[in-house]
């Protein structure tokens, strides 16, 4: 099926959100409290996908499909370890905060999209930023409008809807309008498989201790309050199907 002729042909009801997945428990829960921050290394694999074995062998099987359909699905983001989220962030606090933001209003406008370093899901190897290779854009590609009726992506992100499900990837932050937390990213995906029980182990972790011990720009201005509204809004309140 081209490209344009899936477009045209995508209904509403194809659109429809998916049941809950229904997957075999094959992955052992037993993730350390480094692993599941991204402070130490793991296996990945693919170059340029970087992602756990069978998460990247799912992705490879999603890419052709989505490739003989006619969209060339391509990796922005992958894994990030804790160093990296760490740099990410710092860069955007010192930026607003010389901007003339409050740290209490950087931090607020950092969470909008970025996660705080090691609470991140492009920690575990399981998540992925992705877009269409193929048509042509300019500027910032992780925007909103870009995937939207007119945008370049409007076709991939229709065929993501209909068809990532079957190959374990599930949008993570959907534009339910009752959502709290990080904004409507059409881009990022889980492989649901393998993050479902990293998730499962992460909320048995003291995420306010364990930020206490942290010293990166701003972390000295997290409150007890700060981080509990944090966890429930940005780590859990996600696609329920990740859950």
């Amino acid at each position: 099926m081209k490209r344009r002729t899936f477009i045209k042909n995508a209904s509403a009801s194809s659109l429809a959100c998916a049941l809950p997945p229904i997957f075999p428990h094959f992955y052992d829960p037993d993730y350390t409290t480094a692993e599941l921050m991204g402070k130490v290394e793991i296996a990945l694999f693919g170059e340029g996908i970087n992602l756990r074995k069978e998460a990247y062998e799912s992705f490879l099987e999603m890419k052709k499909a989505a490739y003989a359909d006619g969209f060339d699905i391509k990796i922005v983001s992958s894994y990030r370890d804790f160093y990296q989220q760490e740099r990410i962030w710092e860069r955007k606090y010192i930026n607003y905060t010389e901007e003339g933001m409050s740290p209490l209003e950087a931090i607020d406008k950092i969470i909008e999209y970025s996660t705080i370093p090691g609470t991140s899901r492009h920690h575990w190897g399981t998540d992925i930023d992705i877009i269409d290779g193929y048509p042509e854009a300019s500027g910032d590609v992780l925007l909103t409008e870009k995937f939207e009726a007119g945008g370049p992506y409007e076709g991939l992100k229709l065929w993501l809807d209909e068809n990532s499900t079957k190959y374990g990837f599930y949008l993570v932050y959907t534009d339910n309008p009752r959502r709290r937390g990080f904004k409507y990213e059409p881009w990022h995906y889980s492989y649901a498989p393998i993050s479902i029980p990293m998730l499962t182990e992460y909320r048995k972790l003291n995420v306010l201790r364990l930020m206490q011990k942290e010293t990166f720009l701003g972390s000295e201005h997290f409150t007890t309050g700060f981080i509990k509204t944090y966890v429930q809004d940005s780590i859990l309140d996600i696609n329920p199907v990740l859950l």
